[in-house]
């Protein structure tokens, strides 16, 4: 078994020297020798023991919303979720509304889904461009809330077999969880509640109209770096003297300190060069060491 195999096979939904870090919301960096996309658990039951065989270690993409990819090809198979992992359904169970949802499909729509069909509790991820499976991953958050208080289990895909984790398998921190980079997430199981779509949808522009006020446009990932325990990064990255600070195609927001953004036609090394500049900056006038909310590809971060 060998790539050549895999591309025999999959024939569409499999690309070879595929962009990857243009799939970004970096919209910068290099291409994966090979990327899958699957559109069905059918897809994956077909293609995964070939993935395997591949010879490549496998590396998820969803939305790309907190990940860098260095520029040049990476020497990975991408895997992309389409279709069936990106369906929505909810059922009540009691005063609980379970949803179960695929791994591929964007929070802002679920959130917008569920906010106008009643089910609330999860307005708060509107704000997170990520997909189900990243956020299930990382533990993504904000406004308040996070994937840990509504999340109940995923199912994930590794080496071949697919089971299921609960939360308390999953061990949730900020930003963290027990997942490893070639876990699959490819469905999360949610429980909320019935509530007034009204108050939800009000509660979803609200949201909109904060990140607007607040956080920069333009080519970025969203914030750079954890905030640091009873302070934030954006304010040691501003006293550190780097709000706006350039480097070739990379620039530190002057709208929000924490947000780097690249260039249309920038290298993701430049925007890797920047975060690390920042990074020693902030070390050298305040002590703290920040710590990246990114995921890198081609670097030697992890």
């Amino acid at each position: 078994m060998s790539l050549e195999e895999l591309v025999e096979v999959g024939g569409a939904r499999v690309q070879e020297h595929a962009p990857f870090g243009a799939r970004t919301t970096y919209r910068v960096g290099g291409t994966v020798r090979a990327l899958v996309t699957l559109a069905s658990t059918a897809d994956l039951e077909e293609l995964g023991p070939l993935m395997l065989e591949s010879g490549l270690a496998m590396f998820v993409l969803g939305n790309g919303s907190n990940l860098l990819v260095a520029d040049g090809e990476h020497d990975v198979l991408g895997v992309h979720l389409v279709g069936e992992f990106e369906d929505l359904r909810t059922r009540d169970e009691g005063d609980v509304v379970v949803v179960d949802v695929g791994a591929g499909l964007d929070l802002p729509i679920a959130a917008r889904r569920l906010a106008k069909s009643g089910v609330v509790g999860f307005e708060w991820a509107v704000g997170v461009p990520g997909s189900f499976g990243g956020a299930a991953v990382m533990n993504a958050g904000g406004h308040g809330s996070d994937m840990n208080e509504s999340l109940i289990s995923v199912t994930v895909w590794h080496d071949g077999a697919t089971r299921t984790w609960s939360k308390e398998v999953l061990d949730y921190g900020y930003r963290t969880s027990a997942l490893r980079g070639d876990d699959l997430v490819t469905a999360v199981r949610l429980h909320l509640r019935a509530g007034d779509s009204e108050t939800a949808q009000e509660r979803i522009r609200e949201i909109v109209r904060w990140r607007r006020e607040h956080q920069p446009g333009g080519a970025n990932a969203g914030s750079a770096f954890r905030n640091p325990q009873d302070d934030f990064a954006g304010r040691l990255i501003e006293a550190a003297g780097c709000k706006g600070m350039r480097l070739g195609s990379a620039v530190v927001s002057e709208k929000h300190a924490n947000f780097i953004i690249a260039d249309s036609d920038g290298r993701g090394n430049d925007v890797y060069e920047l975060l690390t500049t920042v990074r020693a900056r902030v070390k050298e006038h305040s002590g703290v060491e920040l710590v990246s909310e990114h995921r890198f590809l081609g670097f030697a971060a992890t």
